[in-house]
Protein backbone atom coordinates (compact mmCIF):
# COMPACT_ATOMS: atom_id res chain seq x y z
CA UNK A 1 0.00 0.00 0.00
CA UNK A 2 1.39 3.47 -0.60
CA UNK A 3 1.43 6.27 1.61
CA UNK A 4 -0.30 9.61 0.63
CA UNK A 5 -0.57 12.60 2.19
CA UNK A 6 -3.65 15.63 2.61
CA UNK A 7 -3.14 18.42 -0.43
CA UNK A 8 -3.68 21.95 -0.75
CA UNK A 9 -2.97 24.51 -3.08
CA UNK A 10 -4.90 27.95 -3.38
CA UNK A 11 -3.75 30.70 -5.70
CA UNK A 12 -4.74 34.44 -6.57
CA UNK A 13 -8.25 33.99 -9.00
CA UNK A 14 -7.08 30.36 -9.32
CA UNK A 15 -9.80 27.49 -8.21
CA UNK A 16 -8.76 25.90 -4.65
CA UNK A 17 -7.02 22.48 -5.09
CA UNK A 18 -8.07 19.68 -2.01
CA UNK A 19 -7.28 15.97 -2.18
CA UNK A 20 -5.07 13.73 -1.28
CA UNK A 21 -1.10 12.94 -2.98
CA UNK A 22 0.10 9.55 -3.48
CA UNK A 23 4.12 10.01 -4.24
CA UNK A 24 6.11 7.03 -5.19
CA UNK A 25 9.74 6.29 -3.37
CA UNK A 26 11.63 7.41 -6.68
CA UNK A 27 11.21 9.74 -9.42
CA UNK A 28 7.73 9.57 -10.94
CA UNK A 29 7.28 7.57 -13.83
CA UNK A 30 3.95 10.14 -14.57
CA UNK A 31 1.36 11.63 -12.86
CA UNK A 32 -1.91 11.69 -12.83
CA UNK A 33 -5.22 13.83 -11.67
CA UNK A 34 -7.96 11.79 -10.61
CA UNK A 35 -11.47 12.69 -9.49
CA UNK A 36 -14.87 11.21 -8.63
CA UNK A 37 -18.60 10.76 -9.42
CA UNK A 38 -21.43 13.17 -8.78
CA UNK A 39 -22.35 11.18 -5.23
CA UNK A 40 -18.91 10.97 -3.89
CA UNK A 41 -15.95 12.64 -3.12
CA UNK A 42 -11.62 12.17 -3.34
CA UNK A 43 -12.13 9.21 -0.30
CA UNK A 44 -14.30 6.59 -2.94
CA UNK A 45 -12.64 3.42 -2.61
CA UNK A 46 -12.13 3.02 -6.02
CA UNK A 47 -10.20 6.21 -6.28
CA UNK A 48 -7.57 5.18 -3.22
CA UNK A 49 -7.47 1.96 -4.75
CA UNK A 50 -6.22 2.79 -8.16
CA UNK A 51 -4.62 5.59 -7.07
CA UNK A 52 -2.44 3.20 -4.74
CA UNK A 53 -1.74 1.03 -7.02
CA UNK A 54 -0.33 3.30 -10.11
CA UNK A 55 1.38 4.80 -7.23
CA UNK A 56 3.29 1.49 -6.36
CA UNK A 57 4.29 1.28 -10.36
CA UNK A 58 5.49 4.75 -10.14
CA UNK A 59 3.34 6.99 -10.97
CA UNK A 60 2.60 10.18 -8.89
CA UNK A 61 -1.18 10.60 -8.62
CA UNK A 62 -3.27 13.22 -7.39
CA UNK A 63 -6.56 12.31 -5.83
CA UNK A 64 -8.93 15.49 -6.01
CA UNK A 65 -12.38 17.08 -4.89
CA UNK A 66 -14.27 18.60 -7.19
CA UNK A 67 -15.20 22.31 -6.46
CA UNK A 68 -19.26 21.59 -6.12
CA UNK A 69 -17.87 18.98 -3.64
CA UNK A 70 -15.66 21.35 -1.99
CA UNK A 71 -18.25 23.97 -1.56
CA UNK A 72 -20.47 21.03 -0.03
CA UNK A 73 -19.88 17.33 1.63
CA UNK A 74 -23.01 15.53 -0.15
CA UNK A 75 -25.52 16.04 -2.27
CA UNK A 76 -25.00 16.09 -6.39
CA UNK A 77 -23.62 18.75 -8.13
CA UNK A 78 -26.02 21.37 -9.02
CA UNK A 79 -27.05 22.85 -12.54
CA UNK A 80 -24.24 25.17 -13.99
CA UNK A 81 -21.31 23.37 -11.81
CA UNK A 82 -19.85 21.62 -14.84
CA UNK A 83 -17.59 25.28 -16.02
CA UNK A 84 -16.58 25.85 -12.36
CA UNK A 85 -15.86 22.06 -11.78
CA UNK A 86 -13.42 21.82 -15.19
CA UNK A 87 -11.74 25.05 -13.73
CA UNK A 88 -10.96 22.82 -10.96
CA UNK A 89 -9.51 19.85 -12.53
CA UNK A 90 -7.19 22.27 -14.84
CA UNK A 91 -6.33 23.86 -11.73
CA UNK A 92 -5.10 20.61 -10.49
CA UNK A 93 -3.25 19.59 -12.73
CA UNK A 94 -1.32 22.73 -12.84
CA UNK A 95 -0.44 22.13 -9.08
CA UNK A 96 0.45 18.48 -9.95
CA UNK A 97 2.81 20.32 -12.25
CA UNK A 98 4.35 21.96 -9.99
CA UNK A 99 5.52 17.99 -7.80
CA UNK A 100 7.00 16.48 -11.23
CA UNK A 101 7.79 17.18 -14.54
CA UNK A 102 6.49 13.74 -15.93
CA UNK A 103 4.03 13.02 -18.25
CA UNK A 104 0.98 14.39 -17.05
CA UNK A 105 -2.46 12.22 -17.31
CA UNK A 106 -6.29 12.81 -16.15
CA UNK A 107 -9.08 10.96 -14.96
CA UNK A 108 -12.09 10.44 -13.04
CA UNK A 109 -15.30 8.56 -12.50
CA UNK A 110 -18.32 8.88 -13.93
CA UNK A 111 -19.41 12.57 -13.97
CA UNK A 112 -15.71 13.58 -12.95
CA UNK A 113 -14.61 11.21 -15.94
CA UNK A 114 -16.90 13.05 -17.97
CA UNK A 115 -15.80 16.86 -16.68
CA UNK A 116 -12.29 15.85 -17.67
CA UNK A 117 -12.95 15.08 -21.57
CA UNK A 118 -15.16 17.61 -21.75
CA UNK A 119 -11.71 20.17 -20.20
CA UNK A 120 -9.43 17.77 -22.80
CA UNK A 121 -11.89 18.44 -25.73
CA UNK A 122 -11.63 22.02 -25.27
CA UNK A 123 -7.68 22.29 -24.36
CA UNK A 124 -6.27 19.34 -26.39
CA UNK A 125 -2.59 20.06 -25.30
CA UNK A 126 -3.73 19.85 -21.22
CA UNK A 127 -2.42 16.26 -20.56
CA UNK A 128 -1.58 13.21 -22.98
CA UNK A 129 -4.00 10.76 -21.92
CA UNK A 130 -7.07 10.12 -20.22
CA UNK A 131 -8.50 7.63 -17.79
CA UNK A 132 -11.94 7.66 -17.35
CA UNK A 133 -13.80 4.89 -15.45
CA UNK A 134 -17.49 4.27 -15.92
CA UNK A 135 -18.07 7.06 -18.16
CA UNK A 136 -21.66 7.99 -18.12
CA UNK A 137 -23.08 7.56 -21.60
CA UNK A 138 -26.19 8.25 -20.62
CA UNK A 139 -29.06 8.35 -17.83
CA UNK A 140 -29.84 5.27 -17.10
CA UNK A 141 -33.09 4.05 -19.10
CA UNK A 142 -32.54 6.97 -21.55
CA UNK A 143 -30.22 6.08 -23.84
CA UNK A 144 -31.45 8.64 -26.15
CA UNK A 145 -29.63 11.19 -24.32
CA UNK A 146 -26.59 10.71 -25.17
CA UNK A 147 -23.23 12.82 -23.34
CA UNK A 148 -21.11 12.87 -26.79
CA UNK A 149 -21.41 16.30 -28.17
CA UNK A 150 -17.75 16.41 -27.40
CA UNK A 151 -16.56 13.24 -28.37
CA UNK A 152 -16.00 14.93 -32.15
CA UNK A 153 -13.75 17.22 -30.85
CA UNK A 154 -11.64 15.10 -28.39
CA UNK A 155 -8.00 14.87 -29.51
CA UNK A 156 -6.81 13.68 -26.30
CA UNK A 157 -6.06 9.49 -26.22
CA UNK A 158 -8.44 7.86 -23.83
CA UNK A 159 -8.88 4.60 -22.10
CA UNK A 160 -12.69 4.13 -20.86
CA UNK A 161 -13.24 1.58 -18.27
CA UNK A 162 -16.57 -0.15 -17.88
CA UNK A 163 -18.46 -3.12 -16.18
CA UNK A 164 -20.70 -4.92 -18.11
CA UNK A 165 -23.67 -4.12 -16.36
CA UNK A 166 -23.58 -0.74 -16.17
CA UNK A 167 -27.03 1.12 -16.64
CA UNK A 168 -25.15 4.14 -17.96
CA UNK A 169 -24.54 2.68 -21.04
CA UNK A 170 -23.78 -0.72 -22.49
CA UNK A 171 -20.53 -2.36 -24.38
CA UNK A 172 -22.42 -1.90 -27.87
CA UNK A 173 -23.14 1.84 -26.71
CA UNK A 174 -19.85 2.47 -25.44
CA UNK A 175 -17.87 0.74 -28.73
CA UNK A 176 -20.55 2.86 -31.15
CA UNK A 177 -19.74 6.30 -29.57
CA UNK A 178 -16.33 5.87 -29.29
CA UNK A 179 -16.02 5.84 -33.22
CA UNK A 180 -17.21 9.51 -32.61
CA UNK A 181 -13.73 10.21 -31.40
CA UNK A 182 -10.82 11.24 -33.36
CA UNK A 183 -8.01 10.45 -30.80
CA UNK A 184 -6.93 6.50 -29.87
CA UNK A 185 -9.37 5.30 -27.22
CA UNK A 186 -9.34 2.19 -26.01
CA UNK A 187 -12.19 0.39 -23.82
CA UNK A 188 -10.87 -2.16 -21.09
CA UNK A 189 -14.26 -4.31 -20.11
CA UNK A 190 -14.94 -5.27 -16.44
CA UNK A 191 -16.91 -8.34 -16.41
CA UNK A 192 -19.46 -8.69 -13.89
CA UNK A 193 -19.68 -5.31 -12.76
CA UNK A 194 -21.94 -2.05 -13.16
CA UNK A 195 -21.30 2.10 -12.60
CA UNK A 196 -19.08 1.59 -9.42
CA UNK A 197 -16.89 -1.18 -11.18
CA UNK A 198 -15.59 -2.47 -7.88
CA UNK A 199 -17.24 -5.70 -6.01
CA UNK A 200 -16.49 -7.20 -3.52
CA UNK A 201 -15.61 -10.04 -6.06
CA UNK A 202 -12.79 -8.26 -7.51
CA UNK A 203 -11.71 -5.56 -4.92
CA UNK A 204 -8.31 -7.18 -4.52
CA UNK A 205 -7.11 -7.47 -9.02
CA UNK A 206 -9.28 -4.67 -10.31
CA UNK A 207 -6.93 -1.99 -8.78
CA UNK A 208 -4.00 -3.43 -10.45
CA UNK A 209 -5.60 -4.73 -13.50
CA UNK A 210 -6.88 -1.00 -14.36
CA UNK A 211 -3.20 0.55 -13.44
CA UNK A 212 -1.47 -2.28 -15.42
CA UNK A 213 -4.16 -1.39 -18.65
CA UNK A 214 -3.39 2.61 -18.68
CA UNK A 215 -0.01 2.30 -17.82
CA UNK A 216 0.44 -0.20 -21.02
CA UNK A 217 -2.25 2.24 -22.96
CA UNK A 218 0.24 4.80 -22.33
CA UNK A 219 3.44 3.66 -22.99
CA UNK A 220 1.94 2.52 -26.82
CA UNK A 221 1.00 6.08 -27.00
CA UNK A 222 4.99 6.98 -26.28
CA UNK A 223 5.88 4.43 -29.06
CA UNK A 224 3.67 5.61 -31.87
Amino acid sequence: MSSYQEFFDSVADAVPVRGFLHSPSGSPEAGLVLTHGAGANCASPLLVSVAEALCAAGWIVLRCDLPFRQSRPHGSPSRGSAERDQQGLRAAVASLRKQTSARMYLGGHSYGGRQASMLAAGDPGLVEGLLLLSYPLHPPQRPSELRTAHFPRLQTPALFVCGVRDGFGSMEEMTAALKLIPARTELLAIDGAGHELMTKRNQNELPRMIAEAFREFTLQLGNC
